[in-house]
C-alpha cells in the first residue's frame, strides 16, 4: 500500500471525504429553476452565490430566509433554500427538521424528496436517505442527479461497486457532466486508488461546466499524492483571493489530518518530488 493509500485508510478522513462527495452530489438535485426563491422580500440566492459568501454573509442570509420560513413553513421554495443554507452552515439536524416539514407539505414532489434525501444523508441517516432518493426516482423518466445522489450515499455506506454503477448510469443520461465525473473520481479516492481518481478528476475539471468544487476535489487528489505546489495552484484557479485562500486552507486541513503535508514536504515547505508512475 502506498503512503497516500495508507493515509486514506483513516476512518475520520474517509468519512470527511465521503461527506464532501455527498454534499456535492446531492446539491445538484435541486439545481433547477427553483434553486432560488422569489417570494416577498427574500432575494434570489443561487447555490453558487451561497458558496462564495463569507461567514457573516451566510449568517445574514440564514436569518433573512429563516424569518421567511417561520412565516410560511409550507412554502416549498423557501423551505428548500432555508435547508440548503442551514446545511452550508453545518446545522444538519435543523436542516433535516425543515425538510421533514416541507416533505409533509409536498409528499410527492420529486425535488422536495431529493432535498429531503440530502438532509437525511447529511444528518447521518444514510439508509433512510437511500430510500427517499429511490422514492424520488421514476424509472420511466429517470433523473441523472438522483442517480448521482444515490451513488454518493452508497459510497458513504461503503458499497463502492454499486455507487460507481449509479454514477455511470448518471453519465449515460448526462454525458460528460463534471459533477458526476468528479463524484466517480472521489469514489476512487475513498478506496485509495489515487491515480484512477486523478484521471476522472482531470476529465471533470476540463469540462466547460466544472465549478470550484470540482477543482477543489482535483486539488485534493493531487495534494494527497504529494504534489502540493500543483494542488495549491489548482485550488486558487479562477477564484477571488478570499475564495482561493479558503480553498487552500481547507486543502491543507484535509491533508494535515493525515500528517501528509509534514511528511511529504521539505522543511522549507516545498514538496518533495514524488513519482506518479
Amino acid at each position: 500500500m502506498t503512503a497516500a493509500a495508507a493515509y486514506l485508510s483513516s476512518t475520520s478522513f474517509a468519512a470527511r471525504t465521503a461527506a464532501l462527495l455527498l454534499a456535492a452530489a446531492i446539491t445538484g438535485c435541486a439545481s433547477t429553476k427553483h434553486d432560488s426563491i422569489t417570494t416577498g422580500s427574500i432575494p434570489k440566492v443561487s447555490t453558487a452565490s451561497l458558496q462564495s459568501m463569507n461567514a457573516t454573509e451566510l449568517a445574514n442570509t440564514e436569518r433573512s430566509i429563516g424569518a421567511a420560513y417561520a412565516k410560511d413553513p409550507k412554502n416549498k421554495a423557501i423551505g428548500l433554500q432555508y435547508a440548503n443554507v442551514l446545511g452550508m452552515t453545518g446545522k444538519n439536524a435543523q436542516a433535516l427538521a425543515v425538510m421533514q416539514q416541507v416533505a409533509i407539505a409536498h409528499p410527492a414532489d420529486r425535488e422536495v424528496l431529493a432535498a429531503y434525501g440530502k438532509a437525511q444523508a447529511a444528518a447521518g441517516q444514510l439508509e433512510q436517505a437511500l430510500a427517499t432518493i429511490n422514492r424520488a426516482q421514476t424509472p420511466d423518466h429517470p433523473d441523472w442527479r438522483l442517480y448521482s445522489a444515490e451513488g454518493a450515499v452508497l459510497d458513504q455506506l461503503g458499497r463502492s461497486a454499486e455507487a460507481r454503477q449509479k454514477y455511470r448510469m448518471a453519465l449515460d443520461a448526462q454525458p460528460n457532466e463534471p459533477s458526476v465525473t468528479s463524484n466517480l473520481g472521489m469514489s476512487y479516492v475513498l478506496s485509495g486508488d489515487l491515480k484512477t481518481a486523478e484521471t476522472y478528476m482531470r476529465t471533470a475539471a476540463s469540462q466547460p461546466g466544472a465549478d470550484s468544487r470540482v477543482r477543489q476535489n482535483l486539488a485534493l487528489v493531487v495534494g494527497l499524492q504529494g504534489r502540493f505546489s500543483e494542488a495549491e495552484e489548482i485550488a486558487r484557479r479562477e477564484l477571488s483571493q478570499q475564495q482561493a485562500d479558503a480553498n487552500v486552507t481547507y486543502l491543507r486541513s484535509m491533508l494535515s489530518q493525515q500528517n501528509s503535508w509534514a511528511k511529504l514536504a521539505d522543511k522549507d515547505g516545498k514538496p518533495k518530488s514524488t513519482s506518479t508512475n
